[in-house]
């Protein structure tokens, strides 16, 4: 079986989540025998990358523009490679490249399937870009599709407004490899960012509205001393928030207690992780959260708001849900600091359950059945 999985970029910092899915997602269908090809542009690829894809095949093309990842001198190279698959899997929703691989899978008459990963909702930057796009071919994109995947139940009401009924949408959640993540690369970490022994509570993501780190750090500043000698460390590339956040960090006599390491990856990140007491996601707006899941697997709770399609922290013990608010935010903050002996037991609680539902070693048998029911052929 032959699998083209196009996504516009899988620069880490640029392509966030989708840009993990996919590259966990594309491993591991090469793992389990399939010829799996993934088509994307060439901004921000490095060595990293190319390694953890491990025996998926990489198309790169070069790009016009490194914002939008427009591909040049490339509908040739797409048709020819969609002409050769078995079927096409788009991820995301408003990339030029996925435009020109549906023109394609439609006019060689191969299947393809769609994941927006989360990107359906017209929400933040460019709406009127987005509300062209949709016009001009991504509700076709949606409404041809031969299959579509929601990767959180809070997705089907987007489908929907896309006229797909819920029952025609199959979930196929964000996954996480344990081995991506030892407990030996918490080694160091704490000194590397000036640590030392203070606990702290931690952010991965962009520092960008979407994801919330204002209201996480207004809920920190807010709570003052209630938060006792915690340390709060914000880590994620820069999308433009970083010098207000710096700026009410210190208007609240807490420059030195919060951090900004920016940008982390591999066994760094996973050190992270280990070291925190505490992970915080404070979405404004996301399908599926791929940082609870890493949090979970290195035995972190985890408190996030009700917007990161994951209320099942709450349900298994593993932390708490809020409201995308700073005054909920502070409040969880508030009930989860107080009990530091319970934090331990609430990573272990979400843990379990990470590791019995939600690692790609599991989840990749859902991909394979679609495939194979929408193809007739089998592995291999």
């Amino acid at each position: 079986m032959k699998v083209v999985n196009v996504v516009m970029t899988l620069d880490p910092v640029r392509g966030g989540g989708t840009a993990e899915r996919t590259i966990h997602m594309s491993r591991s269908l090469a793992s389990r025998g399939v010829d799996c090809t993934v088509l994307t542009t060439d901004g921000g690829l490095s060595e990293e990358v190319r390694r953890r894809l491990g025996g998926a095949e990489l198309v790169a093309l070069p790009s016009l523009s490194r914002r939008y990842h427009v591909p040049r001198r490339s509908r040739g190279v797409i048709r020819d490679l969609i002409g050769a698959a078995d079927v096409v899997h788009l991820i995301n929703h408003w990339t030029v490249l996925n435009a020109i691989a549906y023109k394609a899978a439609r006019e060689v008459g191969k299947p393809y399937v769609i994941c927006p990963a989360g990107a359906l909702h017209i929400f933040g930057r460019s709406r009127i870009k987005k509300r062209l796009y949709n016009l001009l071919v991504g509700r076709a994109i949606v409404a041809h599709a031969s299959a579509h995947i929601a990767i959180a139940p809070n997705e089907r009401p987007h489908f929907r407004a896309y006229g797909v009924p819920s029952d025609r949408v199959l979930l196929i959640p964000n996954g996480v490899d344990p081995a991506d993540f030892p407990s030996s690369s918490s080694a160091g970490f704490r000194e590397s960012y000036g640590l030392q022994d203070h606990p702290y509570i931690l952010f991965v993501g962009r520092l960008s509205p979407i994801k919330g780190p204002d209201l996480l750090l207004r809920a920190f500043c807010e709570l003052g001393r209630e938060t006792g000698d915690y340390h709060l460390v914000i880590a994620g590339p820069d999308a433009g928030m970083k010098p207000d956040l710096l700026k009410m960090a210190s208007q609240h006599g807490l420059r030195d207690r919060v951090h900004f390491p920016g940008y982390l990856s591999g066994i760094v990140k996973a050190g992270a992780y280990h070291c925190a007491d505490l992970v915080v996601i404070p979405s404004r707006q996301e399908a599926m959260s791929i940082v609870v899941l890493e949090a979970a697997i290195c035995g972190r709770p985890v408190l996030l708001t009700d917007s990161c399609g994951f209320d099942e922290v709450s349900t298994t013990g593993g932390g708490l849900v809020a409201a995308a608010t700073a005054g909920a935010l502070r409040t969880g903050l508030q009930r989860l600091l107080a009990d530091r002996t319970g934090l331990a037991a609430m990573g272990s609680r979400l843990q379990r359950f990470v590791e019995s539902s939600f690692t790609w070693n599991r989840i990749i048998d859902d991909y394979l059945a679609l495939f194979a029911r929408l193809t007739g052929r089998s592995v291999g």
